[in-house]
């Protein structure tokens, strides 16, 4: 007879858990039965929390008592757009101080929209002597003084990775700060800060780590730079480059030229600040191996992408800004078969004139059949660009169209962008994220509703008739993990219409809908489970609930909400 699942030993079940590498799966054998739950605990090393209230330091220490890795995420995705107030909360330090007690061999440790400070920092180098990897993306609170302490303190340290975060720079010294004797840095990433950095201790660190696999500048290292750089770590696999912003000297390009046709491992290159058609030859030697080409940082125009991209014929994954134009994105359907990933964003996103529009689309979508991930910025669209889009590209997974100006219908024919949007959810089947913008109807809610059986994370602005729209959505997607929306006319009896969803979403985010207090208070009666948080703007009527965030807690109300989050 086979063996049932509690009656495999103990030992067996530790070793197999501890190949596991998904979330996902950790989770699924957890649930089997209280002994695998019981082996899965003792051997999981690494947790992902997308929401740092959802669960509090303590229940997730007593659960799991031998972590190494934590994966941390704060604040609503909305606050990108400055709708959460500066101090709504999400500050690392209680989490810190649960981890220096019950993880005192952390290693890892990867923050998301979360609160920094220096002394948090400092305390993460002076409490953990294992500890190799910071990770720290759209975060705040903190500035290079508390990166100076990550530098002195953490000895073993492998990855450094300063990505897109509200720092204050104080200037390039603490590179400066890495000991002499560190050598194992691989990941090394602080391409948006501004300061000029201590390019002697850059040099230095480069030199002396072997195994540095991603170096990512910022645009205050110059071409003559980066050529050194180069020369010094020929192995690298990602590279962010610096600017390109200085008089152009033919052998300082044909040095760069030179520098790069070494590297032959590299895989993805990000930068290109202030880059120029003469500048490109340099590039040319590690194209051919490019999967991914990051130009969000480069405005560069269509006649520079075409050159480079006629050069990269392995592109998986390309972001660009809109001035390549819909010329550019047509390089991108002629050269680029193998692409999965565009993300095209707005250089200017208050700018009127037009960058990239509906033509462009269809071009890409023409010449990438396996395009399966598109977010893209743009002015005005057509129903039939976005019908022969979905048509062309089947397989898409996150649809994230962006048109700037709120409820622009389709501009050749003046109709709500229904159709468009109907055409993605009836024909893309496998879509998991979903972005809608323009004119939209409730209509377009009801073939969301109707058709996206797999969609988990819907965004919405300024679109919908009635409340209508937002019911057909939360009654008929049944995979549905967060939702957020902004100037749409949902009320109370949408924000009810999901109670059977809410207890297995991560959260919903609604603003400037038409949600009341009263609405806000019967949710949080009918789903004890839920916080229901309404975020208080100076001046609002005591009725209005403008801004809401709900989501699934095992912790209870929070104990750090400032006085203007009303916890109902």
């Amino acid at each position: 007879m086979d063996p049932t699942p509690s009656s495999l030993p103990e030992d067996f079940l530790k070793r197999t858990f501890s190949l596991l590498t998904s979330d996902t799966d950790h989770n699924s054998v957890s649930l089997v039965c209280k002994h695998w739950y019981t082996a899965e605990r003792l051997t999981r090393r690494h947790v992902s929390i997308r929401n740092c209230y959802s669960v509090s330091p303590e229940i997730l220490t007593a659960r799991f008592p031998a972590i190494r890795s934590v994966t941390l995420k704060g604040k609503p995705r909305f606050s990108d757009f400055n709708l959460v107030p500066d101090d709504w909360g999400a500050d690392v330090q209680p989490w810190l101080n649960a981890f220096a007690t019950a993880y005192p061999c952390l290693e890892e440790v990867r923050l998301k929209r979360m609160v920094v400070s220096d002394e948090s920092l400092e305390f993460l180098a002076l409490n953990f002597d294992e500890f190799k990897c910071l990770s720290l993306l759209s975060c705040e609170g903190f500035s290079t003084l508390g990166l100076e302490a990550i530098a002195t303190y953490c000895k073993n340290l492998t990855e450094l990775d300063i990505q897109e975060n509200g720092i204050d720079d104080l200037g390039g010294d603490w590179l400066s700060y890495f000991p002499e004797n560190l050598t194992s840095l691989e990941v090394l990433n602080f391409s948006t800060l501004t300061s000029e950095v201590s390019f002697d201790a850059l040099e230095s660190l480069v030199s002396r780590c072997k195994s540095l696999r991603v170096l990512k500048v910022n645009r205050k290292v110059n071409l003559e730079q980066l050529k050194r750089l180069l020369v010094l770590a020929p192995q690298l696999t990602e590279l962010g480059m610096g600017s390109f912003m200085e008089e152009l000297v033919s052998s300082s390009v044909n040095g760069l030229e030179e520098a790069f046709s070494k590297c032959g491992n590299l895989v993805t290159l990000s930068g290109f600040w202030d880059a120029t058609l003469l500048h490109l030859p340099a590039v040319y030697p590690v194209c051919g191996n490019l999967t991914f080409l990051n130009l969000s940082y480069a405005n560069i125009g269509p006649d520079e992408l075409e050159q480079i991209l006629a050069r990269s014929k392995r592109l998986v994954r390309l972001w660009v800004v809109d001035t390549v134009g819909d010329k550019g994105l047509e390089a991108v359907g002629s050269h680029c078969p193998l692409l999965e990933e565009l993300r095209v964003f707005p250089v200017d996103p208050f700018d009127q004139k037009l960058g990239v529009t509906d033509s462009g689309l269809v071009a890409v979508s023409k010449g990438c059949p396996k395009l399966h991930y598109i977010l893209y910025f743009c002015q005005r669209m057509t129903n039939a660009a976005v019908i022969t889009v979905a048509e062309n590209c089947p397989n898409f997974t996150h649809f994230r169209l962006c048109i700037m100006n709120p409820r622009e219908p389709d501009y050749l024919t003046n109709e709500p962008m229904d159709e468009a949007f109907g055409a993605i959810v009836k024909t893309c089947t496998k879509l998991q994220r979903l972005s809608v913008s323009g004119l939209l109807t409730d209509l377009a809610f009801e073939y969301i509703g109707k058709y996206a059986k797999n969609l988990e994370t819907l965004s919405v602005a300024f679109a919908g008739s009635s409340n209508l729209g937002m019911e057909y959505v939360m009654r008929g997607c049944p995979k549905l993990k967060r939702v957020e929306i902004r100037d749409c006319p949902f009320g109370d009896s949408a924000l009810l219409s999901g109670l059977t969803q809410y207890e297995s979403m991560r959260s919903l985010w609604m603003s400037d809908c038409n949600v009341t207090m009263d609405g806000c208070k019967k949710l949080a009666e009918e789903m004890s489970r839920l916080n229901v948080e309404v975020i208080k703007d100076e001046g609002d009527d005591d009725q209005v609930a403008s801004k809401v965030y709900v989501y699934q807690t095992v912790a209870g109300p929070r104990k750090d909400a400032p006085p203007f989050v009303v916890t109902l």
